[in-house]
């Protein structure tokens, strides 16, 4: 018979065994804590979480960059191109403020361009317009050229078709309005509907040194782009029909276009738009 004090010392070494077990070397596995709040930086958890921010959205995508320098059916640096020619002895009437002269279509073979001249004679103001001989589709549509700086003045890149083709009047046009050439003007018609002006501010001078400018033109859109980057999309009311590739630089009527490219004074000489080459690469 185990005395009172062998009895006492046997519970509460029982007591003191089952108070280590469950209390306090935890014999029997803790479930892992789970964090409550953000990580911070350190590894550790955060402090109170305020509304969460969400990025913003990427801005829908345009397509990805493409450069028109491979697909050159013209190359200035070369010469004058067969595949084009110099409109001449003609107005286009309405806005314009010009007679196209073909002797204002000139290669700068030390510089490796064409160059449209604005000139006048006894006829008044003389303007250069260079077209293809061809009709193209839809594709890839490219130019390097450097702009006119010169208010009432307007050098550009496009196509077009029209009634004196027995066409519809479609055309899709990048033009450099001689007041402000540190933007580009995109438009187009359909069938003669146009009012689709865009004008798209660059990061530069168009009129200071070559860049290129270009569109893409499917049935569904056309997306214009400046130095191989994407930068404006158009889908409704897209042209159909095949038109000529053309560039030109023109004067314009004051009452015309005064509130639109400036007020031309008159004084020459004026210095050139300058073109390295046209590309099109078909879609």
């Amino acid at each position: 018979m185990m005395c009172k004090k062998c009895l006492k010392a046997t519970i509460f070494t029982l007591i003191l065994c089952l108070s280590f077990c469950f209390g306090l070397s935890g014999c029997t596995p803790s479930p892992e804590r789970e964090e409550s709040g953000p990580s911070g930086p350190d590894g550790g958890l955060g402090g109170p979480s305020g509304p969460s921010v969400q990025p913003e959205p990427d801005p829908p995508s345009l397509g990805d960059d493409y450069s028109g320098e491979g697909d050159k059916i013209a190359d200035f640096s070369l010469g004058m191109s067969d595949a084009f020619y110099a409109s001449d002895g003609w107005s286009n009437g309405g806005m314009f403020d010009c007679v196209w002269s073909a002797s204002n279509v000139r290669q700068n073979g030390a510089e490796g361009s064409l160059e449209l001249w604005l000139t006048q004679d006894g006829r008044g103001n003389l303007g250069a317009e260079y077209r293809s001989r061809a009709h193209y589709g839809f594709g890839y549509y490219s130019v390097r050229m450097k702009a006119i700086k010169k208010s009432g003045v307007v050098s550009s890149f496009f196509t077009y078709t029209g009634p004196s083709e027995h066409n519809p009047w479609d055309e899709i046009d990048i033009e450099f309005l001689g007041n402000d050439t540190t933007q580009v003007q995109f438009n187009y018609y359909t069938n003669g509907v146009g009012e689709h002006e865009y004008l798209y501010d660059l990061s530069f001078d168009a009129s200071e040194a070559f860049h290129e400018y270009a569109f893409l033109w499917t049935a569904g859109s056309i997306t214009w782009y400046v130095d191989g980057t994407p930068v404006y999309r158009a889908e409704e009311n897209i042209p159909q029909t095949p038109g000529r590739i053309m560039i030109n630089a023109w004067q314009g009527k004051p009452e015309e276009v005064g509130d639109w490219s400036g007020v031309f004074d008159g004084v020459y000489p004026v210095a050139p738009a300058a073109y390295k080459w046209i590309g099109f690469k078909a879609a």
